[in-house]
């Protein structure tokens, strides 16, 4: 989930092996957080649809908490993160759902070669920053949380009548979605299957991954990786004195690395304390 979240692409070797940063220590924890507080709120929330809210759940039963208190607390803490994260780090939210939201004709050769893909980790060629999947996987997640978040919210604050009904029914509803897609993320980030082997380093342990998982998964990312751009070209991008193709190039390396971000934010802040 990931909702970035400002994604970093830098190589380096680590225990003699090339590596990639795929994600900054920022969108990391970020990451964290909003998955340990998903999963206690669907743990939470399917152990009161399952009628247990008179018998404590093992999460209750540990912090002494009723289960609808957890279920509450995570959701409005989920809430809490998810606008300090659109305030904080609007502009990685803008990257990550400019990145999500893109669509070529060529990814539907990518989706055509995706069922076997799993297993044999040939996967169809794509240019973005997110492979196809992960594109629509994250729409659908923003989605469906959002609707957790919202119609649980006006669930606390109402009490009984018509609307509560029909929010309530939204909100179980959203529930049953959330359930099967945080679970096949879980299953693909985990890289428990043989064409995601080693992936599930991009958000652990540095957030560096072996730089030949990161090309056969996300490969005009890795290529971009080992050649961003120098100063003096991101000088002309900002004054638009490149040309039409490079600005293109240009936006798309910038979509996925964060350090190049960066420095560009740090020309603009230079240009205009010139003018």
């Amino acid at each position: 989930m990931a909702a970035d979240t400002d994604h970093a692409a830098s190589a380096g070797r680590k225990g003699g092996k090339k590596t990639v940063e795929r994600y900054d220590r920022t969108t990391r924890w970020f990451h964290a957080v909003v998955y340990v507080l998903v999963l206690v709120l669907l743990g939470t929330g399917w152990w009161l649809v399952a009628g247990q809210e008179g018998d404590p759940s093992p999460l209750a039963a540990l912090t002494g908490l009723p289960d609808t208190d957890l279920h509450k607390i995570a959701g409005w803490a989920l809430g809490v993160v998810a606008v300090a994260g659109l305030v904080i780090g609007r502009r990685g939210v803008a990257t990550f759902l400019r990145a999500s939201v893109r669509f070529r004709r060529t990814d539907l050769g990518w989706f055509a070669r995706w069922p076997r893909a799993v297993f044999t980790g040939r996967f169809g060629h794509h240019d973005g920053h997110f492979d196809p999947g992960q594109r629509v996987l994250n729409i659908a997640l923003l989605v469906t949380l959002g609707t957790l978040v919202v119609s649980g919210a006006w669930l606390v604050l109402l009490h009984g009548g018509p609307v509560f009904a029909v929010l309530h029914r939204v909100h179980t509803w959203a529930t049953y979605l959330a359930t099967p897609l945080i679970a096949g993320h879980v299953l693909v980030a985990s890289g428990i299957l043989p064409g995601y082997r080693g992936v599930w380093r991009s958000m652990h342990l540095g957030g560096r991954l072996d730089k030949g998982v990161a090309r056969r998964l996300w490969p005009e990312w890795s290529r971009w990786d080992a050649r961003c751009p120098p100063a003096a070209l991101l000088g002309g991008h900002l004054l638009g004195s490149v040309d039409e193709e490079e600005r293109a190039e240009l936006r798309r390396h910038l979509d996925g690395c964060a350090r190049c971000r960066a420095e560009l934010a740090g020309l603009r802040d230079v240009a205009r304390h010139l003018e």
